[in-house]
């Protein structure tokens, strides 16, 4: 082969590789869709379909934001709303999209049950501050943290900090719930996360929904591309398939047959809803 041939040659090869298709998609998430085990099972049907390898790191939405600030990912599964929006405006991301949602719920061990019964959210939570029963919070800038506080503030006119019933973990949702069952306590979890808590105790949860339904318990989820104008290595091109996948019929129909126990740990409103 004469020089200009392989020239050509190697110059192609060179050209098919920087226009090749990643084989791998990074995405920063909530710990929910993580403890759900959505994500686990989600991965095998999307790389079947695609070819693309989703992984992910699992952390509070807080971080999740920032893991995209840094260029640390190239997509983002996130559910606090506010934040997300603020995220998008300072030009971090782009293309957020809905994707599903479920609800928060207080729970609280069984013995405290019969305190709560009948009451709305706003008698909950004044219960919960006025008999300094032992509330454990996350504290830790994640979606659900951010959705309790902003909870505590409507419902009572401020969030409690250092008082000595309110204790804040650090920890993601299941451990925060494990040690709320551990001391007896009560906290706000994410419905989904709660029923993977449940099946994982095989009936025998000593925790009890202690409070439920109400319309500031909503909990909506949604997916934010890394903006490649900021990250130059951000994986744009498969981060639009993916949201284009998951917002697919076939994509919310996955999500609306994942179920643990019989229940369903997610709505998806893909169709039905603006990025709120």
């Amino acid at each position: 082969m004469n020089k200009k041939l392989t020239f050509l040659a190697l110059s192609f090869i060179v050209a098919l590789n920087l226009n090749a298709k990643d084989a791998d998609l990074m995405m920063a998430t909530t710990t929910s869709t993580d403890n759900t085990g959505l994500l686990d099972a989600l991965a095998p049907v999307y790389k079947a379909k695609t070819g693309v390898e989703l992984k992910w790191v699992a952390v509070g939405t807080g971080q999740a934001l920032e893991m995209g600030k840094n260029c640390d990912a190239d997509v983002l599964f996130v559910h606090s709303p506010a934040v997300e929006k603020k995220f998008v405006q300072e030009g971090n991301g782009i293309d957020r999209t809905a994707v599903m949602y479920n609800d928060y719920i207080l729970v609280g061990d069984k013995g405290l049950a019969s305190k709560f019964k009948n009451k709305n959210l706003g008698e909950v939570f004044k219960t919960i501050k006025d008999e300094k029963i032992k509330f454990f919070s996350r504290g830790d800038k994640s979606g659900t943290h951010n959705k309790e506080v902003t909870v505590w503030k409507k419902v009572t006119g401020q969030a409690p900090e250092k008082e000595s019933w309110y204790n804040q973990t650090g920890q993601g949702m299941i451990s925060t719930i494990n040690i709320a069952a551990e001391q007896k306590g009560v906290t706000l979890t994410d419905r989904g996360t709660f029923i993977k808590y449940e099946d994982t105790k095989k009936g025998k949860s000593p925790l009890a929904i202690i409070s439920q339904g109400d319309e500031n318990l909503k909990n909506f989820y949604s997916v934010i591309a890394v903006n490649p104008k900021k990250c130059q290595n951000a994986d744009y091109e498969n981060t639009k398939e993916f949201i284009s996948w998951i917002t697919s019929d076939e994509g919310q129909k996955f999500i609306a047959d994942f179920k643990l126990m019989g229940k369903p740990l997610f709505t998806p409103d893909a169709k039905e809803r603006m990025s709120k």
